[in-house]
């Protein structure tokens, strides 16, 4: 079993950051691919970024490319979004995903592939 718990949310203005953690417990976090999403009420959850178990494979939604930075402390068995440049579009809770079976070089940008997934975090950019 792996516990995630997201934290790091919160209100900020259009152009602003913020940093999203999520901390995870639990059996081989140091090689499970870790993924953000996230979902804009009505809307379906949506891939924003993964990165794989090594730590050296990452991947982002066009959408977020440039502007968030996914990265991992396997030490503190922790994983990281760094979201800048926020739009109101990026409005939505954010939630940390955990795949423990994925290869440890990729991570995948399926909701399907995730087995463990945290209770999210809000997000809401005004404009």
């Amino acid at each position: 079993q792996v516990q995630l718990v997201e934290s790091g949310g919160g209100l900020v203005q259009a152009g602003g950051s913020l940093r999203l953690s999520c901390a995870a417990s639990g059996r081989t976090f140091s090689s499970a691919a870790m993924g953000w999403f996230r979902q804009a009420p009505g809307k379906e959850r949506e891939f924003v970024a993964g990165i794989s178990g090594s730590g050296i494979s990452t991947s982002y939604a066009d959408s977020v490319k440039g502007r968030f930075s996914i990265s991992r402390d396997n030490a503190k068995n922790t994983v990281y979004l760094q979201v800048n440049s926020l739009k109101p579009e990026d409005t939505a809770v954010y939630y940390c995903a955990a795949d423990p079976d994925a290869n440890y070089y990729l991570a995948s940008r399926s909701r399907a592939a995730y087995d463990y997934w945290g209770q999210g975090t809000q997000v809401t950019v005004s404009s």
